[in-house]
């Protein structure tokens, strides 16, 4: 397997850093289980430029951090569901590098719309890749705080979804802003 360069350990290290103070910055409570934050922004930039694995790796960065500083505390009900949403949903984030080579072609071409279009497509791949294991976690470990007659399956689907759709609008909105008025930054030169 390809060792990662210094200069791409160096963005997955920034990358998951900002991430991780984004996600500190309050956000958008539409319930106790609802919530909408645009802090996986850094992690899709990373995944533009870098790809799958570098992407993998920051999310998984970006989880660890989240423990260690101790912000994940009060969401960690037992070994096994703080493992599966902060180091397996953080790093399905990177499901998102998958368009990696078609964003990076289509920012050389100047093809703004398609360009637009890949980093919509990609946040929501990434987006639902994150939020499909909070979805399993939440059904298996936070379905006994449902509402009295509905289902884990149905709590966790409302709860999770809505929140993976809203981030995953912000972070769509964000990024296509970013992209075009900058595309440099998503531009992979080495």
């Amino acid at each position: 397997m390809k060792k990662f360069s210094l200069l791409t350990l160096i963005e997955i290290s920034l990358c998951a850093a900002f991430a991780f103070v984004l996600d500190l910055l309050p956000s958008i409570k539409l319930s106790s289980a609802i919530s909408v934050s645009f802090a996986m922004v850094p992690i899709f930039i990373l995944a533009f430029r870098w790809g799958v694995r570098a992407s993998f790796v920051g999310g998984l960065l970006w989880g660890l951090l989240q423990i260690v500083l101790g912000d994940a505390a009060d969401d960690i009900l037992t070994p096994v569901q703080g493992f599966i949403e902060f180091f397996i949903a953080f790093s399905f984030i990177g499901l998102a590098g998958l368009f990696r080579s078609f964003i990076q072609a289509n920012i050389h071409e100047g093809n703004k719309g398609k360009t637009i279009f890949l980093v919509v497509v990609a946040t929501f791949i990434g987006s639902i890749g994150r939020y499909f294991w909070h979805f399993l976690a939440g059904m298996i470990f936070w379905g006994k705080f449902a509402p009295e007659g509905q289902s884990p399956f149905l709590y966790s689907l409302i709860a999770n979804g809505t929140t993976m759709l809203l981030s995953g609008l912000l972070c769509a909105i964000i990024l296509s802003i970013i992209i075009t008025m900058s595309p440099r930054l998503v531009k992979r030169f080495a």
